[in-house]
């Protein structure tokens, strides 16, 4: 076998020469990616010994996709991370071709990692197999395979080839894993397994079936109870469009219902789509010491326009988000709490003011929060919202139509020329509040306490010229427009 120093000290030096010839135009200021080349999923979310840790499939000697690693970064508060050695890297005989997503999980002061190993058959036509796999960690840096592997060898006599991203949490005394998996037919499902130790795995059968509607494949599942619900979040492949849902390659959604562990029986309401920007998938969940369910997702898409590769680097994850269940079980993501911490300086522009034509707030900051709350109750206009210009052309545009309650993020000019439109319902009685965090190649928004949320990467090439607010067909009453100065925390490195 491979030695742990061996691989992951060849990824890491590989990591440092590509890092010094990096081009850091859109590099990121306050979101988790590498020190440079290619990332995607988060995989084993978890706080450890006081610690925030995040991990993510990541190719450390290319800025596309390869075999896979895991990197790795740490934190104490969820918005000041620190990168860490590269946690696995492929080769060994039980991952010979990658070390695909999977779960962390504290056993008893242990810190275990429950990964997909890949290997190719034929690589040119795509046939695999893929089994599931355990590395350990006392000290939550330098992880050790063990020998048992891999733990589950084979999927079910009926799957496809498709059988990753095994999700672990412990329910009373028993270990329980969900994998995403397939029929031979193309039918997308998870299967369900338990153990006493993280290492010997029993079958149990299928936990959740879809029909082709639902795609071919479920990726990166994740099972959770939210406010007395049980949440199954997953990334299907494979949906079509429907009006202003599922506009991208890849949909990341969730079911809410009941569960009963003796049965092994879900039942659940209809599928809702997440986030509706750009580029969000993958999503996976933790719980932290105060209870809070968190979120980060994967913001990039599948075989969407990637500029920062040319640049050496790829993939970035978004900020951490807590998850509330609210009306009519509808998950809502707002951003933690510690966001405010890198709040640097502070500027309320417009209190208690009406506005019946285009207001500009000249900004110049690159690494901004911002939020306006509009009055809807004082407003005649049709349509309000707010652009983030840049100096000459260039702009990322978020509006709300009144009479047709759709929410819009418009990234056609800031780097997003085909296809650059999101819309996505949002009753919005009385008031819109929106929450927007703004990074170098990045825009999330919060809208309405989580109502919607839109996530897309954006690559403009002029630099930020101000905030504008927007109203047409009328006067809008705001509430209030504010916006932060945030830190880089990478500048130090």
């Amino acid at each position: 076998m491979n030695t742990y120093q061996n691989n992951t000290k060849q990824a890491d030096n590989a990591l440092k020469k590509a890092e010094a010839k990096m081009n850091k135009r859109y590099r990121l200021g306050y979101h988790i990616t590498a020190p440079a080349n290619w990332i995607n999923d988060p995989n084993g979310l978890i706080q450890y010994k006081g610690e925030y840790h995040a991990f993510y499939q990541h190719h450390p000697y290319d800025e596309n996709w390869g075999p896979m690693h895991w990197g790795h970064v740490k934190s104490k508060d969820l918005v000041h991370w620190e990168h860490c050695p590269i946690a696995l890297a492929p080769g060994d005989a039980c991952d010979l071709d990658g070390c695909f997503s999977g779960s962390a999980v504290d056993n008893n002061g242990e810190l275990t990692l429950i990964y997909t190993g890949h290997h190719y058959i034929d690589e040119p036509n795509n046939i695999f197999f893929q089994n599931q796999n355990v590395a350990v960690s006392t000290d939550g840096i330098h992880f050790t395979k063990i020998e048992q592997n891999p733990v589950i060898a084979e999927p079910p006599a009926d799957s496809s080839q498709h059988f990753r991203d095994p999700k672990v949490w412990k329910h009373e005394d028993t270990w329980y894993m969900i994998l995403g998996n397939s029929t031979k037919e193309e039918q997308p499902r998870v299967i369900l397994y338990t153990s006493p130790d993280l290492r010997k795995w029993t079958y149990h059968g299928v936990l959740l079936q879809g029909d082709k509607d639902m795609g071919f494949m479920w990726e990166c599942p994740d099972f959770f109870e939210l406010d007395g619900k049980h949440v199954f979040m997953f990334s299907p492949q494979g949906i079509d469009a429907e009006g202003d849902k599922y506009n991208n390659l890849f949909q990341t959604g969730y079911y809410v219902g009941e569960y009963d562990y003796d049965t092994n029986e879900y039942k659940h309401g209809e599928f809702i789509e997440l986030d509706n920007g750009h580029d969000f998938y993958a999503v996976q969940t933790f719980l932290d010491d105060q209870g809070r369910r968190i979120a980060i997702g994967w913001m990039d898409m599948w075989e969407s326009e990637m500029p920062t590769k040319a640049d050496g680097w790829c993939g970035a994850l978004t900020i951490p988000r807590v998850l509330t269940l609210g009306e009519n079980n509808k998950v809502l993501m707002n951003p933690v709490d510690e966001m405010k911490l890198l709040r640097q300086s502070e500027h309320v522009v417009l209190q208690d003011q009406v506005i019946s034509v285009s207001s500009l707030t000249e900004v110049e900051a690159d690494l901004l929060e911002v939020k306006v709350v509009f009055d809807l109750t004082k407003t005649s206009a049709d349509l309000v919202g707010l652009k983030l210009r840049g100096t000459d052309h260039e702009e990322t545009v978020i509006t709300y139509s009144i009479p047709d309650q759709k929410l819009m993020l418009d990234c056609s000019k800031s780097g997003k020329k085909t296809d650059g439109v999101r819309r996505t319902a949002l009753s919005a009685e009385g008031q819109l509040t929106l929450h927007v965090y703004v990074d170098r190649s990045s825009i999330e928004l919060f809208a309405n306490e989580g109502q919607a949320t839109m996530t897309s990467r954006i690559y403009p090439s002029e630099k930020l010229l101000g905030i504008e607010l927007v109203t047409e067909g009328g006067e809008a009453k705001v509430n209030g427009l504010t916006y932060w100065n945030l830190k880089d925390i990478w500048q130090a490195e």
